[in-house]
Parts: structure tokens; sequence; C-alpha cells
């Protein structure tokens, strides 16, 4: 017997006890590469829904995380994904950036949230009560969701990116750092889309 459904812990439960109602979760994709921007989503998930699958987007192959995608967009109450730029990433720095896109996906919401569950242990700036979840992305469903969103967004960007700048392997290895990246910098020089001070 397969089980389509992850179990996560009743975390949007305990804020609907409290009397929280947009209970908003929030992840990024895209911190760890050498290039591309970096994305976060948010996303309010209803009291009931129905997402077979749904889980921490790195455990899920490529085509349940599109099916998902769609899914997440269909039934959530709100969503909203942003991002930082690569200008911005070496400005800031990459977790300043990534806590900037969160705060972008948030302000972005159709929905203002009442309350924000974040992935990891550093929170945006919000205005509403935040709290942070170490692997909240496989604990609470609505982060999950966030960062499912997050993930293909950001692999359909550098998809994109791919074509902008060919050569470099984008739609393959997304930005990251494997060695065929690695080969085609050596071959090619840096693009505008790679971030110059990860490139060692």
């Amino acid at each position: 017997m397969s089980v389509l459904a992850h179990t996560f812990e009743p975390i949007e439960e305990a804020y609907r006890a409290l009397g929280f109602s947009a209970i908003c979760g929030i992840d990024e994709a895209g911190r760890g590469p050498l290039a591309g921007d970096v994305y976060a989503a948010a996303v309010i998930l209803p009291p009931a829904y129905d997402l077979p699958y749904l889980n921490d987007s790195k455990k899920l192959t490529p085509k349940r995380r599109d099916a998902l995608f769609d899914a997440i967009q269909t039934q959530a109450l709100a969503v909203a994904i942003a991002t930082a730029s690569v200008a911005e990433i070496e400005q800031y720095n990459i977790l300043q950036a990534a806590l900037l896109a969160m705060q972008r996906a948030v302000q972005a919401l159709p929905i203002p949230p009442d309350c924000a569950l974040v992935d990891g242990n550093k929170a945006p700036i919000l205005l509403i009560p935040t709290e942070t979840i170490i692997k909240g992305d496989s604990r609470c469903a609505s982060v999950a969701a966030a960062s499912v969103l997050a993930k293909v967004a950001r692999d359909r960007y550098m998809t994109a990116l791919d074509s902008a700048y060919p050569g470099y392997g984008f739609a393959e290895h997304k930005g990251y750092g494997t060695k065929a990246h690695y080969e085609a910098i050596e071959k090619l020089g840096l693009s505008p889309a790679h971030r110059q001070s990860f490139i060692h």
C-alpha cells in the first residue's frame, strides 16, 4: 500500500486554536547556487485541503512538484512568490536577500496574514506574530507548500536563463556549483546572472 500523504505536525491547528485564521507558511529557494535570483513563497492554506504527496520540495520528484505547484495555487486561500535579485544578493549578502524575498512574498499576498511560520531559524521582519521552524518544510503543511512554489518557480526561471545565457547548463544544474558548471565558467567566464561573490 502506498502512502499518499506525508504526516505533518499540527502546527497550523495550534495557531487556529489560539484564534489565528490566516496562517502563512514561508520558505525560500536558491540560497546555495552560484547564479540567479533567490526566490521565496508565502502560502495560506485552508483548514481542509487535498494535496497528496505534499512534502518538503527537496523530497519530491520534479514531476510531482509541478503537479503540486498547480494544485497548491488552486486550493490555497492565498499565495505569492517574490524574488531578490543577483544585485541585491551581492549588495546585502544571501541571507539578507532571502529574507527580503520572504518579506516581499508576504506583502504580495492578496489576503493579509495574521501570523507567519518560517522555515529555518531566521525570519524576515514582519508586523505579525512570526515563528521560525527548523525543518519546517517537512513539519508544517503551509511551509511545505511554500517550499514547493518557491522551488518550482525558481527552477523555471533558471531554465529560462539557460536560453538567455546558453552554454552554462542552467536548465540542468539550476545554478548550483556542479563540476560541469565550474567547467563552463572556466571556459566562458561569468555571465550577468552569476553571483560574483560566490565564485571561488
